[in-house]
């Protein structure tokens, strides 16, 4: 269910702004509308759609205009020209009263410079959002408790900013967003000024909150490991304009032009590519029906040497060799034999489709038979073979 829709979002820094949307629309580039009007461009004509429980991260580098982008999302910038829609209220038509209502109770942001007030405690201010809505101070103390309990702060309430590492800090800046219960957290570089230690831990912690909170996040970073590894979308931006939008493997697998090839040509993809992106069909046998004529035929017919066994609800029974049918079919002088049970190999290596190819390198290189890729009811959907996963982390 679509959360979040901004549609040709436009923002320009100087003035000049029917003369700099007449270039934009010409093709002309930040640079060339600079030079000739002075005017930055910050976002030009960006349009797209943020779905309900989805993590979508927005990233680019150091001026490619993804910070000014979220910021125009709640209107603490405002936008030159386009529509910003949450829910289907359109953001742009509300006056001062009911943005503050829509930021108050929809939208909570996570800042990178964690934006803590230092003479507060902790349990302060991971309820300051709260108290500025006027909830009374046993209700915003019980939910800012609850917000640092599920951030892994449980006993730090007392505390003080400056008794805390980064790190911590930034869990306290994400439990005042938790705290609101907002259905929109907005995350601005918000893990940038950690560690990569920390960093990693907080990427880990907000994606166990997202598998029981289900939030909708908007996720601005400048690091497209971080972005592949968070992100369900990623929206790539270069120059304010949006450059690609795709999944983590449609980013690596189908890059939109250069620059994506550029940004992503560092990337380990064996951790972000999965099983489904390189299995192949399956040549199958039905033990129930098919015996091991019908079976030889199958391998001949599709330059095989093994086939895997399934029954009549496609589930997975095992392999069989083609040694093991031809021996079959010498053996049966009388042409009596018409199963394939006697040679089916059950000791079958599976997967799933979500699987990263990282995942099962070692694996497929120890067996002989391809991989099976089961779907959740245990039925045979594809296999994969050595070729296709070389092939993948090769980038072919």
């Amino acid at each position: 269910m679509e959360k979040v829709k901004v549609e040709h979002l436009t923002k320009i820094f100087g003035g000049h702004n029917k003369q700099v949307r007449s270039m934009i629309e010409a093709g002309k580039s930040k640079a060339e509308i600079l030079k000739a009007t002075g005017s930055t461009v910050g976002v030009s004509d960006i349009s797209f759609d943020v779905q309900s429980g989805e993590i979508f991260v927005i990233m680019g580098l150091s001026g490619s205009g993804k910070s000014t982008l979220i910021r125009m999302i709640n209107r603490l910038i405002e936008p030159t020209a386009g529509k910003i829609a949450i829910d289907g209220e359109d953001l742009t038509q509300l006056d001062k009263k009911q943005l503050r209502e829509v930021r108050r109770h929809k939208m909570s942001m996570v800042f990178q410079q964690f934006a803590l007030f230092p003479q507060r405690t902790i349990l302060d201010n991971a309820a300051y959002g709260l108290e500025i809505q006027g909830v009374g101070k046993e209700e915003r103390y019980a939910k800012a408790n609850k917000a640092l309990d599920r951030v892994g702060l449980n006993g730090y309430a007392d505390q003080y900013p400056d008794q805390l590492s980064g790190g911590m800090q930034q869990r306290v800046g994400l439990a005042r967003a938790l705290a609101n219960d907002a259905d929109i957290l907005l995350m601005d570089e918000a893990f940038s000024a950690l560690d990569p230690l920390n960093r990693k831990d907080m990427q880990d912690e907000l994606l166990e909150l997202q598998a029981d909170l289900h939030k909708t996040i908007i996720f601005i970073s400048h690091d497209l490991n971080e972005a592949l590894r968070i992100g369900n979308r990623i929206m790539i931006m270069r120059d304010g304009r949006l450059v690609q939008i795709g999944t983590p493997e449609e980013i690596l697998t189908a890059p939109a032009n250069d620059y994506v090839e550029r940004f992503i040509e560092d990337v380990d993809r064996t951790k972000v590519i999965t099983v489904g992106s390189v299995m192949i069909r399956p040549y199958t046998v039905n033990v129930d029906t098919d015996g091991p004529r019908l079976a030889l035929r199958r391998m001949r017919d599709n330059e095989v040497s093994t086939l895997f066994v399934i029954n009549n609800r496609r589930e997975l029974v095992g392999f069989i060799e083609a040694r093991d049918t031809v021996k079959l079919i010498e053996d049966d002088h009388d042409r009596s034999v018409r199963s394939i049970k006697s040679i089916v190999n059950p000791d079958v290596k599976t997967t799933t489709v979500d699987t990263p190819i990282n995942s099962i390198i070692d694996e497929i290189s120890s067996i002989s038979a391809p991989l099976g890729v089961l779907d959740d009811q245990q039925r045979l959907i594809g296999v994969v073979i050595r070729g296709a996963v070389l092939a993948a982390i090769a980038g072919d």
